[in-house]
């Protein structure tokens, strides 16, 4: 069996999942709050191919082909590692819509795991019935007028409580204070993520954290700059035309590897048919 068959199979599979990323970063593109996501391309470890029929024990000579024992290191192929977020602030655009609250990234410092900054999350309720989190500012008020996101998921304040409005006459400060017509207050729920690269993505604009632990709350952390802006939403921080670039230059990958697994079967049709009638 020729070896880079499978080589060129893993970069087949490899450039779809790209080509599949990109297409959902397209497709997310007019999304409230939406991160793009970034591809980690990874080789796959080499191999050191030894003749079968050798009965002497490799040495540091082993690599000179003059030896008889060692043939050499052949690589076997790349993968997509994993997908992961770009958690940088997106644009943000006027709505003049009351329940529209963006969030907007003033000064984060970096933290020493990757030198990249951290982020702030809204404090929403799962499905599940546990904390979740989001950037999409895109929120509404329900029948009973709980203050929920566009998908539906409670919004959640500083104490974890969801809140609950009057109704959509209210106004939100930069710190977060909420104040009803009828006079109720609240305050929204938002966390810190020193490190947002370790949050997990689980769809819909959520996010949880690794270990199943709450994010500490944003407003006691210092060090962090942040505020809130009613009448605005934070817009997706997907490049449109950076993205079809790289799409179409995972789609010719694509198309490059596919020639080649099609020239490894010929080559593998003229040795069964043609070679072993000799």
């Amino acid at each position: 069996m020729f070896r880079g068959f499978y080589t060129a199979a893993s970069g087949m599979i490899s450039q779809q999942r790209r080509t599949e990323m990109f297409s959902n970063n397209m497709a997310n593109a007019n999304t409230p709050g939406f991160k793009a996501d970034q591809a980690s391309m990874r080789a796959f470890p080499e191999m050191l191919l030894k003749r079968y029929d050798s009965q002497s024990i490799p040495t540091e000579k082993g690599l000179n082909l003059t030896t008889g024992t060692t043939i050499g290191a052949i690589n076997t192929g790349v993968y997509m590692q994993e997908a992961i977020p770009k958690f940088i602030q997106g644009d943000l655009q006027a709505t003049e819509q009351r329940t529209d609250i963006a969030l907007v990234d003033l000064y984060m410092p970096p933290n020493g795991d990757n030198g990249l900054a951290g982020s702030v999350f809204y404090s929403v309720q799962g499905a599940d019935g546990t904390t979740k989190y989001t950037r999409n500012g895109d929120f509404t008020l329900d029948g009973q007028g709980f203050l929920t996101t566009s998908s539906g998921n409670l919004v959640l304040n500083d104490q974890g409580q969801p809140i609950q409005l009057s109704s959509d006459q209210f106004t939100v400060s930069e710190d977060g204070r909420i104040t009803g017509a009828n006079g109720e207050t609240a305050r929204l729920g938002v966390g810190f993520a020193a490190n947002p690269q370790r949050m997990i993505k689980e769809g819909d604009g959520l996010y949880r954290t690794e270990d199943g632990n709450p994010l500490a709350n944003a407003f006691n952390e210092a060090g962090i700059q942040f505020k809130l802006q009613q009448g605005f939403l934070e817009r997706s921080n997907v490049d449109v035309s950076r993205t079809m670039t790289d799409m179409l230059t995972a789609y010719r990958a694509f198309e490059a590897n596919q020639k080649v697994l099609q020239a490894y079967d010929k080559s593998m049709d003229k040795a069964a048919n043609e070679i072993g009638r000799i």
